[in-house]
């Protein structure tokens, strides 16, 4: 369990202070640039080589995060036409080191006791043009994407450990990143304050995304129409996946009025449940979506 400072989630690069750059580390080609549509700080790692570019935390490899979260949150950009690179050093329960990887450089999944490195299959706003299991230089229409990390399903799965904390996280070019989170909590995006209480999503252990970590949404516009939400490994998944992608089809639910229009949404199948009951009970007529 977190400790107290941990919960209910940490925001690590507001914790670190990143933009001081005394608990974290640059080299490269790195910039804190301010995003007028995310409407915030974003950094931008770029270089030709994805090794010699990157956003290190903490500073020094001796030392640790020491983050104890079940979930860690990435929320990033890969550059168009480019490939990009991420490192994360986790420590199990006997203290073994491993470094999880996953890049669009990759062609496999390649394991070993203390190193795991997963192809990313970079998505498209338009699905129709992406290559399926194939990984590559990000499309030119590459969408911003919440990157949901299960580690101790991760290391249970593939290298039947236990998960004990995560040590440090470097991001290599070629990627925007907006921030990085971990929390026990599974945050749904597109999911509003009123409708998880509703719906009693807390006693799940799922929560709406954080106003300070959320993806902003225009009025009118649907989250899940705008950005890319991938879980991994994906949710009731035993068999383990060699690479790390957008689920094709996405799972969808169907939130359905009496009279009404189909609303549909990208979530986990326990939360769609709850919501679905919730719709019903609660909105007489169509409801359109609040997100």
């Amino acid at each position: 369990v977190p400790a107290a400072w941990q919960r209910p989630y940490l925001n690590i690069f507001k914790h670190f202070r990143v933009e001081e750059w005394k608990r974290s580390a640059k080299e490269g080609d790195v910039a804190a640039l301010t995003d007028t549509r995310l409407k915030g700080t974003v950094y931008r790692i770029r270089g030709s080589n994805p090794a010699s570019s990157y956003l290190q935390l903490p500073r020094a490899g001796t030392q640790s995060l020491g983050l104890t979260g079940r979930y860690l949150y990435l929320l990033f950009r890969p550059l168009p036409c480019k490939h990009f690179l991420v490192h994360l050093d986790v420590t199990t329960e006997d203290n073994q080191v491993v470094r999880i990887s996953f890049s669009s450089l990759f062609k496999e999944f390649k394991s070993t006791a203390t190193w795991l490195q997963f192809p990313f299959v970079c998505g498209a706003a338009n699905e129709g043009t992406a290559r399926r299991g194939a990984s590559g230089a990000a499309p030119a229409d590459v969408r911003w994407t919440c990157l949901v990390l299960d580690l101790p399903s991760i290391l249970g799965l593939y290298l039947n450990r236990r998960y004990g904390h995560l040590r440090g996280v470097k991001l290599c070019s070629s990627l925007l990143v907006k921030n990085l989170c971990t929390s026990d909590l599974l945050f749904e995006p597109g999911v509003t304050f009123s409708e998880a209480r509703l719906g009693d999503l807390s006693s799940r252990g799922v929560a709406p995304m954080p106003r300070e970590l959320a993806f902003p949404v225009p009025k009118g516009e649907r989250w899940h129409d705008l950005y890319d939400y991938i879980r991994f490994p994906s949710e009731g998944s035993k068999v383990p996946h060699n690479c790390i992608q957008k689920s094709f089809p996405s799972p969808v639910a169907v939130l359905e009025e009496p009279g009404g229009p189909l609303t549909q949404v990208t979530l986990s199948r326990a939360v769609c449940d709850r919501l679905s009951l919730v719709h019903r009970i609660t909105s007489p007529k169509a409801v359109s979506a609040p997100w």
